[in-house]
């Protein structure tokens, strides 16, 4: 397989590994960090690295990290601040200008997008997000999808799960926790970077991509045995008649993509 030339704009929890793993593959990656400590980690993997912070830096930092890249791939999340979807926008705009015609991007978004349908999603509905982050990251797909039209394709990421980010600790000795009888819906950073993988090497591009395991866990029989399993206290869920939820499709990233999951049941990966 031809190698291709890579940026990862934010080489965080999520894009370090990936970048590592094109590295692997035999491509040359540009990886971009904020902090300056960073850099020569990045080196040591064989990453090119760039330091600049979007809306801070010269445009001369944002010309040379994306400069001869087949792909660029934007993964960072939005910061909880206020302002927080404005602020989001405003830093994709600083390097939307240097996107050459010939380049492709994706962008690493979320399920948070979507609202409760107490059912099945679909990467077909009308998003109508409920959170202050939800809406910051739908504020940029539009953002995206209107400067570069069929050159990005958006893969929205559920619940983070793996290496250090350990479910159990996620709601240990907490309180009257609700939704204890929501489905949930989660995908392991192997899984995101396997999909991030399959759409530059079947070269899908103008689409829209849920990532999430197969199996929905009921909530707090999954937080409760996470927790358990690493010596925590388990949360304390309480009775509801009522429950709001939503059940994130997987389908699509297996049918377009040809993706198999390597993590298809979360309780697996804590019993």
């Amino acid at each position: 397989m031809k190698s291709k030339k890579i940026s990862v704009l934010g080489c965080g929890w999520l894009g370090l590994p990936f970048a590592i793993n094109r590295i692997t593959k035999g491509d040359p990656v540009k990886g971009s960090t904020t902090t300056p400590n960073k850099l020569e980690v990045l080196k040591e993997k064989g990453i090119t690295p760039h330091l600049f912070t979007l809306g801070e830096s010269k445009q001369e930092n944002y010309i040379a990290f994306l400069k001869e890249s087949e792909v660029i791939v934007i993964n960072f999340p939005p910061k909880r601040i206020p302002n927080i979807i404005s602020i989001y926008q405003e830093q994709i705009q600083h390097i939307l200008p240097f996107i050459s015609e010939d380049q492709k991007v994706i962008f690493i978004s979320s399920t948070s997008v979507y609202q409760n349908t107490n059912g099945e999603v679909l990467e077909t509905l009308a998003i109508q997000p409920e959170k202050e982050s939800g809406k910051a990251v739908a504020a940029v797909e539009k953002l995206l999808q209107e400067h570069l039209k069929d050159r990005v394709t958006i893969i929205r990421l559920s619940g983070l799960i793996g290496e250090d980010r350990l479910p159990g600790r996620f709601l240990a000795n907490k309180k009257n926790v609700q939704n204890g009888d929501a489905p949930i819906n989660v995908i392991h950073r192997d899984d995101c970077i396997g999909l991030i993988n399959a759409v530059i090497e079947k070269n899908v591009w103008g689409e829209i991509i849920n990532g999430c395991a197969d199996k929905h866990p009921i909530r707090k029989e999954y937080y409760i045995l996470a927790a358990k399993n690493i010596g925590l206290t388990p949360p304390n869920f309480i009775q509801q008649k009522e429950t709001d939820f939503k059940i994130i499709s997987n389908t699509k990233s297996k049918t377009l993509l040809g993706y198999t999951y390597i993590y298809p049941d979360p309780l697996k990966l804590i019993s």
